[in-house]
Order: structure tokens, then C-alpha cells, then sequence
């Protein structure tokens, strides 16, 4: 099995497109209620749904999805030139990922990271499976 796609809410889906389009990702349907974004590197998708019961900007819903860059450093420097604000620059985290920080237009946050190896084997990695 293997993970499809996640879907965020957006309030404006002309602000969002464009901005997830500044970040390097490649939007491959547009509708005025829809829209789907090619991950560059490895086939993986996203998209965004409009929610017009969204709440503010300044809300979290507590999600948080993340873009993983081998080049992390330079990417950001390359985003942060189109315009992007970030929360946190990449900083070398505990659990062994260097990541950075920032939200959308609709406030959803979003992390690009680099893990390399520990994304999967972390050295606390354990392997637990359904026990029938």
C-alpha cells in the first residue's frame, strides 16, 4: 500500500495555487473548487480543496504536511527569492531531521525537510504490525 495524496483546505484557491506553484510544485488540475500538485521528485501528490467555513488565517487546525528535499538549504533560499516567508529557517532538529517552517494562505503549516535515512530508520525505529 502506499499513501495517495493529502488534501488541505484553502479559503482562496487563486492565492493558494499560486502559492504552492512559488514553492516549485507543479499543478496539474485546476478547477475553482479543486486543485492538484505533482511533487517534482518522486510522483507523490497534493492538492487543495476550497472551505468556505475556514476559519481565520491566525487558526490551526493542527495538521502539518511536509515536502522532503534533499537540497534543503538551497531551496529555501530559492523560495524565500519568489517571495516566501518562513517561520523557521532550516535548523537541525532532536530527531535527527533539518527542517524548516512556514504556512500557507490559508494558514495551514507546512515543514521542508531533509531526513535522508533517519525518514525511515531512525535509530528508535520499531517494527509493529496487526496482531490477529
Amino acid at each position: 500500500m502506499n499513501l495517495n495524496q493529502v488534501t488541505l483546505p484553502v479559503r482562496d484557491m487563486e492565492i493558494s495555487t499560486e502559492f504552492y506553484r512559488r514553492l516549485g510544485f507543479l499543478q496539474i488540475v485546476d478547477t475553482p473548487h479543486y486543485a492538484r500538485f505533482a511533487c517534482p521528485d518522486d510522483g507523490a501528490s497534493f492538492s487543495l480543496s476550497l472551505a468556505a467555513d475556514l476559519p481565520d488565517s491566525n487558526s490551526q487546525n493542527g495538521a502539518v504536511i511536509y515536502f522532503e528535499h534533499q537540497e534543503l538549504d538551497a531551496w529555501v533560499a530559492e523560495v524565500q527569492q519568489r517571495g516566501i516567508h518562513f517561520e523557521q529557517l532550516p535548523t537541525e532538529q532532536s530527531y535527527l531531521w533539518r527542517e524548516a517552517s512556514l504556512r500557507d494562505p490559508s494558514g495551514n503549516k507546512i515543514k521542508l525537510y531533509w531526513a535522508g535515512e533517519n525518514r525511515l530508520n531512525p535509530p528508535w525505529r520499531v517494527e509493529k504490525s496487526y496482531q490477529a
